[in-house]
């Protein structure tokens, strides 16, 4: 028995590197009948068979996981952002940087196309806030060895709206591809006339990059597990002043002596960040703890 990490699933087979080889595996029958399915980024024990086959056997605890896109084990999630053609809203960085949090991985604000704007509002916004944030080019290449830095040695999922700039800065990562931009997600699982699926790239040695859908079908579903009461740790800028409110309940929207609300007025919490905050938990409020996940 050996242990890998499955870096595809597709058509009922998973694809196991052992960090040699990948073994292209069936899963026992057993996963099905304890209705439990195995994700990509998951490690797992497999046994080999001839050639390069096998049977994957067990799954090994995970440390976080995703429903759409399904991936496990994600150290890290690249929110690439751009601020021209398109530019993209705070409030879709916002909510899917509180699942990043929620989920134990850490969020990475890369900011694309500096080549074409010199607009900074995303980077001083999201760097005000804590959040570790970078202002790249894809086309230039300026800003792709920190980029390549900030990734090295994680598993890396790498998400954003459409248009962004994805598939460029994955070519410029691993430009041993050989292949044309437009096509990188193809190769990637994310062929435009195909079914999705997700699939990790190694880029070396221990780092893994996965492309992933955009916003919209990123967080629908994940957002269904958050509760309201959950929201403000989610906020790494709001945490030095949990727990110094008035009111033990307080929930950072209006309140009387919320310490929350006094650091946005003082300048130390983005008033952005706050808005999104604001709207994030009137929309969990409004789920049934029956409808949760």
């Amino acid at each position: 028995m050996i242990q890998g990490r499955i870096v595809k699933a597709l058509s009922g087979f998973y694809y196991v590197d052992d960090g040699t080889r990948v073994l292209t595996c069936r899963a026992r029958g057993k996963f099905r009948r304890q209705g439990e399915s195995p994700l990509v980024g998951d490690e797992v024990r497999c046994t080999p068979l001839e050639g390069d086959t096998g049977v994957l056997d067990e799954i090994l605890p995970r440390r976080n996981s995703f429903t759409r896109p399904a991936v496990a084990n994600i150290d890290q999630l690249v929110v690439v952002v751009s601020e021209t053609n398109p530019v993209t809203d705070p409030f879709l960085i916002d909510r899917v940087v509180c699942l990043a949090e929620h989920k134990g991985c850490r969020p990475l604000i890369c900011v694309n196309k500096r080549d074409l704007s010199d607009c900074d509002r995303l980077v001083s916004l999201y760097t005000a806030a804590g959040l570790p944030t970078l202002w790249v080019s894809a086309e230039t290449g300026e800003g792709m060895e920190d980029l390549r830095q900030e990734i090295s040695d994680k598993v890396n999922a790498f998400t954003g709206n459409s248009g962004v700039g994805k598939s460029s800065l994955l070519n410029r990562l691993a430009p041993g591809l050989g292949i044309p931009t437009g096509e990188v997600s193809d190769r990637l699982g994310r062929g435009r006339h195909t079914t999705r699926h997700i699939q990790l790239y190694r880029l070396d040695g221990n780092t893994l990059i996965a492309d992933t859908p955009g916003f919209s079908s990123f967080d629908v579903e994940e957002m269904e597990q958050l509760r309201k009461e959950e929201l403000a740790d989610t906020f790494r800028e709001f945490r030095p002043y949990l727990g110094r409110c008035r009111f033990h309940d307080c929930a950072h929207l209006s309140e009387k002596g919320c310490a929350v609300l006094a650091a946005v007025r003082a300048g130390e919490i983005p008033r952005e960040r706050h808005d999104s905050y604001v709207r994030l938990y009137r929309q969990l409020a409004e789920i049934p703890d029956w409808e949760r996940k």
